[in-house]
């Protein structure tokens, strides 16, 4: 990763650990759960090298970026925030969001509720969710759905406590279960009682070509520092956010747009979220694409890093 700089920024009352690379057009990189800017360690390089300053942050919680105690801060206006202040720390007066899993969720609100600073838009993994009068978990206890892996993340502590039992075969089991070669039973949506989010997840017998011993090193270094606790609370606010992001409900995202996943992610078999692919052209009127990647599981710019790389340039050379 020559050229590429870790950087501390202080900014919205945290300070944040940022992954910059390039010189250019910027261009934020938001990760998921459980993940790290080294999610996008594929992409720094390639997108300064076709011309963009890149800035791949530890998000709210995570890594080397700070971790509020409160699970109230971590609404999804707070991490829009967070990356409004990334924007305005790094000198620029725009940004192309990207984002992948929980991160695709603060790109497209960060360019619904900022139009102005977010001139176009990526997520990976998780299509764009209109500001709705119902949470996710409203809605799961609508549909008489009481064993969601969201729901059992409620509870503080007990999530916590299974993951950082051994992180180092947690990080091994998710990478793998979550990915296109994983062939068992969806990693991630409804677990088996008692058994957890690990549940019948298995550690591969070898690593896949994809991922290194060093990446799973790194994670786990990560993790077993900081723990879970920071990414879990993401998921401890839908009813807040839900009433928060109200004044957002009915609006569309107007700038450019594209959204990418693996054929083989587990969360495209969500509740809702087939209705949510099919429904982008109208909620994102100016989508330019929406490619699904034969194969390719839920870490899709980890799995497919090429394709990804060349999917994103096509698309922020054409803006």
């Amino acid at each position: 990763m020559r050229d590429l700089q870790l950087n501390t920024l202080v900014m919205n009352g945290l300070q944040m650990r940022v992954a910059l690379q390039g010189e250019g057009p910027l261009v934020l990189l938001c990760h998921g759960f459980p993940e790290l800017w080294y999610s996008w360690r594929h992409q720094l390089g390639a997108l300064a090298d076709a011309g963009f300053r890149v800035a791949a942050p530890d998000m709210r919680g995570y890594g080397g970026t700070d971790a509020p105690q409160a699970v109230e801060a971590y609404t999804r206006l707070h991490l829009i925030g967070d990356m409004v202040e990334l924007v305005h720390a790094l000198g620029e007066s725009q940004a192309v969001i990207v984002g992948h899993d929980w991160g695709a969720v603060v790109a497209w609100n960060a360019a619904l509720v900022r139009p102005d600073l977010f001139r176009a838009v990526v997520g990976m993994s998780v299509p764009f969710s209109p500001p709705d009068p119902t949470d996710a978990l409203s809605a799961l206890e609508a549909w008489g759905i009481d064993d969601f892996y969201v729901q059992y993340f409620q509870t503080p502590g007990v999530a916590e406590a299974e993951l950082e039992r051994d992180v180092g075969s947690s990080i091994r089991k998710i990478l793998h279960c979550g990915s296109g070669d994983w062939q068992g039973e969806p990693a991630f949506g409804r677990i088996t009682p008692g058994l957890g989010f690990l549940g019948t997840m298995q550690e591969p017998a070898a690593l896949p070509s994809w991922l290194t011993e060093a990446d799973i090193a790194y994670y786990t270094d990560e993790f077993t520092r900081t723990g879970f606790r920071g990414g879990l609370n993401w998921y401890r606010t839908f009813k807040l956010s839900c009433e928060l992001m109200a004044p957002w409900r009915d609006c569309r995202i107007r700038q450019p747009a594209l959204f990418v996943a693996g054929s083989r992610d587990s969360v495209l078999g969500f509740p809702s979220i087939p209705q949510l692919v099919e429904a982008l052209p109208r909620t994102v009127p100016q989508l330019r694409g929406c490619h699904l990647l034969d194969g390719a599981g839920h870490w899709v710019q980890q799995e497919r890093a090429a394709e990804v790389n060349a999917l994103l340039v096509e698309f922020l050379r054409g803006l």
